[in-house]
């Protein structure tokens, strides 16, 4: 084991230097054309996915920070693209959900994302992306599983 840290080599550099390319790509066109920052559309796309959610749920889902899950909602609500629900069960919280608006808005952004990512991937075998799909997943696993270090 080495005690030099080269950047270049170090993987949450490089997962992070990886994740804002690919997420700077993508979100390129849905930002022009549909005003949306990465923040909000994984909302949308999460409340695509779940019907709806609490903002500590949509929070654990994406690994996104309260104050940038509060304020992509709070943005998303006053378009009209997400509604909040009361929670019964927390009066301190409440479920979002897409409108029709939203859903409306999701169906048009989906395949252009997922062009996108197709294009990424135009020169990785199926196999090369069923691997970078695992070993992704692993490395989350560890990370979330490690218990403790610094923040």
């Amino acid at each position: 084991m080495t005690t030099t840290l080269t950047l270049e080599k170090f993987l949450p550099y490089r997962l992070s230097v990886a994740s804002n390319a690919v997420s700077s790509r993508i979100s390129g066109a849905y930002r022009k054309r549909f005003g949306l920052r990465i923040p909000e559309w994984r909302l949308i796309t999460i409340l695509a996915e779940t019907a709806s959610a609490t903002p500590a749920s949509l929070g654990d889902a994406t690994r996104m920070d309260k104050i940038a899950i509060s304020r992509a909602a709070a943005a998303l609500i006053e378009r009209g693209l997400i509604a909040a629900d009361d929670n019964p069960a927390d009066g301190r919280s409440h479920f979002l959900s897409l409108t029709e608006d939203g859903r409306a808005l999701y169906a048009d952004i989906a395949p252009m994302a997922l062009a996108a990512e197709a294009e990424l991937f135009a020169s990785f075998t199926v196999d090369e992306r069923n691997t970078l799909e695992t070993l992704l997943r692993r490395v989350e696993a560890a990370a979330l599983n490690s218990g403790g270090g610094p923040d």
